[in-house]
């Protein structure tokens, strides 16, 4: 897989602890690659971030409420460590594999081409600390919109879909032909996302419309910024929250303090 053109930002890690998201961000339940087995520990939950991303997302979730009152913030997927990342290129792959009628342990060009669409999306399993995969960082998350009720709302594309659907920008065209069309809709609202998310700090990954980071490489090289400030948070590092605390809410008392 090749190198992403941030992978070259230094990194200087100033170990800001990764927390447990706070009941106020939904989170999108059961956690989908959890669901397929992926690797991560009888201990470990994804469902955690750094704590300067946490505030941020508290105050996007903010911001969201004074546009569309009711609407939330969807939590899809948070701190993925570096096996995650590793299970799910390869299910990704075996998936795109069958979707083709091709043998996921096969070889050839058609393969190849697969591999290649992957890559696109899908970082590098990178074990090597100066280019961890954005979500190993705990400063990388895949959201959404929900309604009032919790249930996502329709984006014109799912999160993880391989293929131009996935661009922020795809339903811009159509949008702009006709304003009042269901792909118009998708617009708005996948503007909206990005619009509520920017504001709060985040940066957009270019080619999905529902990944936003603060404080890794990506971020770091869409906004300008000489340095990266999340490294990798190992295994070790991260393993020490059950699904159970993260209904606690002094793990993050100090974060919805300063966001209040």
């Amino acid at each position: 897989m090749a190198r992403r053109p941030w992978s070259s930002i230094p990194i200087l890690d100033g170990r800001e602890p990764l927390l447990p998201l706070p009941s106020p961000l939904h989170r999108l339940e059961p956690h989908p690659y959890a669901s397929l087995g992926a690797p991560y520990g009888p201990e470990a939950c994804p469902f955690r971030l750094r704590q300067g991303v946490v505030a941020r997302l508290l105050r996007a979730q903010r911001l969201l409420h004074d546009h569309e009152p009711g609407w939330r913030l969807a939590i899809f997927d948070a701190w993925r460590p570096v096996a995650v990342q590793r299970f799910m290129v390869a299910h990704a792959v075996a998936q795109t594999c069958r979707e083709r009628g091709l043998d996921p342990e096969g070889a050839g060009p058609a393969w190849e081409e697969v591999r290649e669409e992957v890559a696109a999306f899908w970082a590098p399993p990178s074990e090597d600390p100066a280019t961890p995969p954005p979500h190993s960082t705990g400063g990388a998350v895949d959201l959404t919109l929900a309604g009032a009720n919790g249930e996502p709302l329709d984006m014109g594309g799912a999160i993880d879909a391989i293929g131009p659907v996935s661009h922020p920008h795809h339903h811009a065209a159509a949008a702009a032909a006709d304003p009042a069309s269901e792909a118009a809709r998708w617009h708005r609202r996948r503007r909206l996302l990005a619009d509520v998310m920017i504001a709060a700090g985040f940066a957009q990954h270019p080619g999905e419309w529902w990944h936003f980071s603060w404080g890794d490489q990506l971020w770091a090289w869409r906004t300008g910024h000489p340095l990266a400030v999340y490294g990798r948070v190992g295994d070790e590092a991260a393993a020490g929250v059950t699904v159970g605390e993260l209904e606690g809410g002094d793990s993050w008392s100090s974060v919805a303090r300063e966001e209040a």
